[in-house]
């Protein structure tokens, strides 16, 4: 993914849940239709995240994810997840010997080219995130939340040269993404996500299907 383009997901997911907050604002005070109840909630389940690493290429993974969250108001909330690689994401590495001051070919130089196939894993991704809810009907509403995340990812690549690269490690950076629910009962509902993760050294876009129970109070 390049700058360019990471730049304007980045800020079309912030202007989206910019948005939203803002119209869960003034939904707070001028909205008198159905309303979310407050309280303590958990979730559970799949999330598809597409990586795009600095020194590699994009890299698909499926992670099963635990959420954990508060509807301090009907319109605000805190809430906390966890994801888990349960696979790891195959993608084509191209990169430079420079990069790994590594003589990949033994040719005395450090300008060739490095390509090979490359796994990428994620052991975890932890995020923290204040949300806006915005109620659409008695049992569907939708929603945009803005925080920061920490994971970690490595990477491995086998070389043409018959080496071995493996990179990646701790990363972090700021979270904005959005969601629908439509509550299947008075405490259950179902969840889609989309966020975006901007780190440091890769950034990623997560697609999440997640089924909440809401305790209420």
């Amino acid at each position: 993914m390049s700058l360019d383009k990471s730049t304007f997901l980045l800020n079309s997911a912030a202007l989206a849940a910019g948005a939203a907050l803002f119209g869960a604002t003034a939904n707070a005070q001028n909205y008198n239709g159905p309303t979310e109840t407050t309280g303590p909630y958990l979730s559970g389940g799949y999330n598809y995240l597409d990586f795009d690493e600095d020194l590699g290429g994009d890299a698909h993974v499926s992670a099963i994810t635990a959420r954990a969250g508060w509807q301090l108001h009907p319109n605000f909330g805190v809430e906390a997840d966890a994801s888990f690689g349960i696979d790891n994401g195959e993608f084509d590495f191209d990169g430079d010997e420079d990069d790994f001051d590594l003589d990949d070919n033994e040719d005395s130089d450090f300008d060739d080219v490095i390509a090979g196939p490359g796994d990428l894993g994620l052991d975890y991704l932890i995020g923290f995130y204040g949300r806006a809810t915005m109620p659409l009907s008695d049992r569907f509403d939708v929603s945009a939340r803005a925080g920061y995340a920490f994971a970690e990812i490595d990477s491995t690549v086998a070389t043409v040269g018959g080496n071995e690269l493996v990179f990646g490690g701790s990363d972090d950076g700021f979270a904005v993404g959005a969601s629908a629910a439509y509550d299947l009962t008075e405490s259950m509902a179902i969840r889609a996500d989309y966020t975006h993760y901007e780190f440091d050294t890769s950034n990623a876009e997560s697609f999440g299907i997640n089924l909440e129970y809401k305790f209420g109070v």
